[in-house]
């Protein structure tokens, strides 16, 4: 089972199925018809809105991928994301190819993801305090991230001592044998 983020850099197949979307909205997602799906959420401060698409028609789909490069391909998927905090609204449209056709199962997935996605980025603004970096010259914003992760991951490994990662980092910092642990993966 896949679910494959496309991107702009993809070419002539990002495009295509941005257009196919672009004008099944215009004709009300009925011709061939569209599953959907729509999740509100309220918590902390904002509201999320997520709207999920799929399109399992054999014909959109050949066209799409006529040389069947894709094998599995059993759809194609939107979902596009409204966060509403305080006066500022955020859109964005993201578009997938899908070994399955079900729009619930294609909203478990991209809302799976995100989850793990977003549980790395608090840990890393907690832990870490990514979001404080004032790095701006050359690459060393995007070096220092990779440090991080690795640092992440290596904390993350270890598991003789109980605690969060930021206590885990603390403790690195403070005992020179618990670094040395941390950095052989010595549990």
């Amino acid at each position: 089972m896949f679910d494959i983020r496309l991107k702009d850099n993809q070419g002539n197949l990002y495009d295509e199925v941005k257009a196919t979307f672009a004008l099944a909205e215009k004709d009300g997602f009925a011709n061939p018809p569209w599953e959907s799906d729509r999740q509100v959420e309220k918590g902390h401060g904002r509201l999320e809105i997520h709207e999920y698409w799929t399109q399992s028609d054999p014909d959109i789909l050949v066209y799409l991928d006529p040389e069947q490069k894709w094998k599995g391909l059993q759809a194609i998927g939107v979902v596009r994301a409204e966060r509403r905090m305080e006066q500022k609204i955020t859109k964005e449209t993201r578009y997938f190819l899908l070994s399955f056709s079900s729009v619930k199962n294609f909203a478990t997935a991209v809302r799976s993801h995100w989850g793990i996605e977003n549980s790395l980025h608090w840990v890393l603004d907690i832990a870490f305090r990514e979001e404080e970096s004032r790095m701006r010259l050359g690459h060393a914003n995007e070096n220092l991230a990779v440090l991080r992760h690795i640092n992440f991951n290596l904390l993350r490994q270890e598991t003789s001592s109980r605690v969060g990662v930021h206590a885990k980092r603390l403790k690195a910092g403070w005992h020179t044998s618990y670094l040395l642990r941390v950095l052989d993966g010595v549990n």
